[in-house]
């Protein structure tokens, strides 16, 4: 007992020591400053993030999302070896309310001459989100729902395969059960190929329905089942963001009230969840769900930040964005009750003991401890209309009277000023509301005309959360204009409480934005100039700032700098920014820290304005590391188009 007391009181006195180091007129700063924004659009999750390698798996694809789409898009029906059968659609028997529809099966006759393929039966077969990618030697997990209608059972063939039919992997099961079930089978890819399709074939006689068609690789993120692609997940992971907001964006509060995110369609068996048209007009299987969302969270060091509609729709509904808006619909008020416990259940989900409702569901699907939920957003960049404002009342009171601690996220719409940001943020002051988010996309200009804006603002009121921004364009010169913004959220970092680029994800072909960070196809993945000054700062976060250690001349415009100082370890972190296409310099001034000044490092982003990188290119502009030896007072010559980034460790 008297060694572990003295130990205690060792490791009490180095942790009050290395807070006693940290020298006078440092800042407390936001410790979630700089995290990610996820949205399914430009088809980020379903044939992006979310790793199910099968298109419209559950038969719920309609002309409502695009014009021609219908029940069988993306599927092929198939017959070799002279096979006779037919394929329906039914829903007179879904697996689940929320997925209606399953298709039926019908085969006839199962033909006795054996094609080059080898096979006979009647089935379907599916190329998945413009091709599926297989690897030699790589597992597939395969799943679906099946229900005989027949008196026997029916052998089923599962394959992969190239568009020549060359086999790539194959598995064979039994559907016997006259009621649904699942069945699962194991395949391994013999050969490389990157536009297989999954083939599922009936190879005896009889009549069943179908449902819930999956392959999933096994290696997803952390070999999660339901899981995430790997290397699109790792790319993330690899920023070391400290929060997530999901699942939007615009998304959230849906084109009209009948399309509103709703969280509880989101969770539990897949089978179960409901999917739906998402505004960007597309479907969205909802297989990457809160519990994903939250799971990725936690598995990257994260915080969730989800944010859910303040009950009325976006105010470009019904596609008034035409006109000017608004299309914003309301919940009728006699639903408020409902759908305000829709929200504070949310919360309970998240953070709820196991043997709570909504903990006991959580704890179901396979986590029992609480996903510890710090920030809620409610609404999203929305018209300040006097139905908006009635509703994000009722839900900011109830919440607040039932989970004081939760820190609600406000919004003052999708600008940076004008009507609805002042009526957004006078709302927020009224309520008190912990933190206000603000949405805006602007030229590269006004980023460097603009980067002492939160110098201005009030410093007791709402925290800020710039939710959305980017400075219209993927090359060198927005990304280092973004980065010399971004020094100002450090500075002002005691009411800047957390920061998140544009969409993140943009799948090539199926872009509707057009200023993403992260461009990717089945195989390849493109990580734009922006997503690396994001990585730079998220990887190097301080929760001190420090005025007065870098000196520039402040009447130039094209530069910027910032000094941090991770409390934790004792680093000292420089970020130096140059948007001029000369080398100008900055004197740094290191001797209020103790620190051992020859164990440095630099992470350097510099390259030409017009640069950028492409499918062709994907690393065209990349940041490289060098070591550094500091000296206490130094003069750095910052290069032209760059951002620099300097950490000295604290050995001592």
């Amino acid at each position: 007992m008297k060694k572990l007391l003295i130990v205690l009181l060792v490791y009490s006195f180095c942790k009050l020591n290395l807070i006693a180091q940290i020298p006078e007129g440092g800042k407390k700063i936001s410790p979630d400053l700089f995290g990610l924004f996820f949205e399914d659009i430009n088809y980020a999750a379903d044939g992006g993030l979310y790793a199910e390698m099968v298109q419209n798996r559950s038969f719920e694809y309609a002309p409502t999302e695009q014009p021609g789409w219908n029940p069988f898009s993306f599927w092929q029906y198939v017959s070799p070896g002279y096979s006779i059968g037919h394929v329906n659609v039914s829903t007179n028997m879904p697996i689940h309310p929320n997925n209606p529809t399953c298709v039926v099966l019908d085969v006839e006759v199962v033909g006795d001459y054996e094609q080059v393929k080898g096979v006979a039966g009647v089935g379907l077969q599916n190329s998945g989100f413009d091709g599926m990618v297989v690897r030699a030697g790589e597992g597939y997990n395969f799943s679906m729902f099946g229900k005989v209608l027949s008196s026997k059972p029916i052998d089923f063939l599962i394959r992969i395969q190239d568009p020549g039919g060359k086999v790539l992997a194959d598995a064979s099961l039994i559907i016997s059960d006259n009621e649904w079930k699942k069945y699962e089978a194991n395949l391994t890819a013999t050969a490389d190929c990157d536009s297989a399709s999954l083939m599922v074939l009936a190879k005896n006689k009889g009549e069943l329905a179908l449902d819930m068609i999956s392959l999933f690789p096994e290696n997803t993120f952390k070999n999660c089942s339901n899981g995430l692609r790997a290397d699109l997940a790792q790319l993330l992971a690899d920023m070391q963001p400290r929060f997530v907001r999901f699942p939007g964006g615009c998304l959230v509060h849906g084109d009209g009230t009948g399309n509103m995110y709703r969280w509880k369609n989101t969770i539990g068996p897949v089978e179960q969840r409901k999917g739906q048209r998402n505004i960007w007009g597309y479907h969205q299987s909802a297989g990457l769900g809160f519990y994903e969302y939250f799971q990725f969270c936690e598995d990257i060091g994260a915080k969730p930040v989800p944010v859910l509609p303040a009950a009325v729709s976006c105010q470009n509904s019904g596609g008034t964005w035409r006109i000017g808006g608004t299309g914003q619909k309301a919940l009728p008020i006699d639903e408020m009750p409902e759908y305000i416990q829709e929200v504070i259940d949310l919360i309970e989900w998240a953070n709820g003991p196991v043997d709570s409702e909504w903990g006991a569901k959580r704890a179901a699907a396979g986590h029992p401890e609480p996903f510890n939920l710090e920030y809620l957003g409610v609404g999203n960049e929305d018209k300040m209309t006097p139905e908006f404002i009635e509703r994000f009342t009722i839900i900011y009171k109830a919440v607040k009277e039932k989970y004081p601690d939760i820190k609600l996220i406000g919004t003052s719409g999708p600008f940076p000023d004008g009507e609805d940001f002042e009526k957004g943020w006078d709302l927020c002051n009224h309520l008190n509301v912990d933190v206000v988010d603000e949405h805006y996309y602007k030229g590269p200009e006004w980023f460097l005309s603009n980067m002492y804006r939160y110098d201005k603002y009030e410093r007791n009121g709402p925290k800020v959360y710039l939710g959305e921004y980017a400075s219209w364009g993927n090359k060198v010169y927005n990304a280092i204009v973004e980065a010399a913004y971004m020094t100002g959220f450090e500075r002002n970092g005691d009411i800047v409480k957390m920061a998140s680029y544009a969409p993140l994800l943009a799948k090539k072909g199926f872009t509707q934005w057009n200023t993403d960070m992260i461009f990717f196809d089945n195989v390849n993945i493109v990580p734009t100039p922006n997503y690396y000054v994001q990585k730079m700062f998220m990887t190097n976060t301080g929760d001190y700032y420090f005025d007065g250690v870098i000196e520039k001349d402040e009447s130039d415009s094209t530069l910027a700098a910032s000094c941090v100082m991770d409390s934790k370890t004792g680093d000292v972190i420089l970020k130096m920014v140059n948007a001029s296409d000369e080398i100008k310099n900055m004197t740094i001034d290191l001797s209020r820290f103790s620190l051992t000044l020859s164990d440095a490092e630099i992470t350097l982003l510099a390259e030409d304005a017009d640069d950028e990188n492409t499918f062709d290119y994907v690393d065209n502009v990349v940041p490289v590391k060098i070591g550094f030896q500091a000296d206490e007072i130094f003069i750095y010559p910052a290069g032209p188009m760059s951002l620099t980034v300097i950490r000295i460790k604290n050995n001592r």
